[in-house]
């Protein structure tokens, strides 16, 4: 029997060398997908900065709007945001030009971030179990979808009031704020990103759960001390403000909670499993 020959069914091993090249590639098509949407980015320029990046500068903003009216339904009128009143300087002979490179960088990055999960998904994925496969089917989905909605959460909601609220404290009615450009766009970026990889939380619960590291047992006897660090993570992303601390906080709380059900929901998976396992072993042994 000619042992060179490959035999029917067996599985193919790759060598290291295999592993890094297939890793290069995965590598090289997300570096691809991120540099053609910061180029988008890039020559999108008017859209980028006067709608997207200085949206939150404008007391036109979709979201000051949304408290207004809201105020108005509910006749809070506190909840009424003005325009913040600050002016944008850049301070740098090349400091316009260097904002636009790295705004168009970091928008291309966070555009890119589904595909780029995706290409490291299979380069993962052949790795794992069937049945570690099965359970993690969807992952790519429901960790973008995830993303994209902190992603907005931060950008709509997170980021316009702390803007408004830095912008609007004043040790004295005599200074006025000259903020510079760099400043407002990394405040801006920190706080829509930071809570886009927060809203990963499920997905991060779903895997430990899977692996057998954390169970809803473990995290309702640690609910106290979640919430503590919910908030600090929430006092770190958000200025010292009480209002935009506690409207961050709420949907990590919530987040937390529905972790809690998804660990639950995946101990009775891997019980039933255990279970159905048991009996057949049962059956084959009479």
């Amino acid at each position: 029997m000619n042992t060179d020959q490959p035999i029917v069914g067996e599985v193919h091993e790759m060598s290291f060398i295999d592993h890094l090249e297939a890793l290069r590639w995965h590598i090289i098509r997300s570096a691809i997908a991120i540099v053609v949407f910061t180029t988008a980015a890039f020559l999108a320029k008017d859209f980028l900065f006067h709608d997207l990046i200085l949206g939150p500068s404008r007391g036109d903003f979709w979201t000051y709007r949304a408290f207004c009216e809201f105020g108005r339904w509910i006749g809070a009128d506190a909840l009424c945001i003005g325009k913040p009143t600050f002016d944008l300087q850049n301070r740098q002979m090349s400091g316009q030009l260097t904002m636009h490179i790295s705004s168009s960088f970091v928008v291309g990055l966070a555009m890119a971030f589904p595909y780029t999960f995706w290409e490291i998904w299979r380069f993962v994925k052949p790795g794992l179990y069937p049945h570690e496969q099965a359970n993690s089917r969807g992952a790519v989905f429901f960790v973008s979808v995830l993303f994209i909605l902190g992603l907005m959460f931060g950008y709509f909601i997170a980021a316009p009031l702390s803007i408004n609220f830095l912008a609007s404290y004043q040790l004295d009615a005599s200074i006025e704020n000259q903020i510079d450009l760099q400043s407002y766009i990394s405040t801006l970026t920190t706080m829509s990103l930071s809570c886009a990889f927060v809203f990963e939380l499920p997905m991060i619960v779903f895997f430990l759960a899977k692996a057998g590291l954390i169970t809803p047992e473990i995290m309702r006897l640690y609910r106290k001390h979640a919430i503590v660090v919910i908030l600090i993570v929430a006092a770190i992303i958000t200025p010292p403000d009480i209002s935009a601390q506690i409207i961050v906080t709420i949907p990590i709380l919530l987040l937390y909670e529905l972790s809690i059900n998804i660990a639950r929901v995946v101990a009775r998976g891997r019980t039933a499993s255990l279970n159905a396992q048991l009996a057949a072993n049962d059956g084959v042994s009479q």
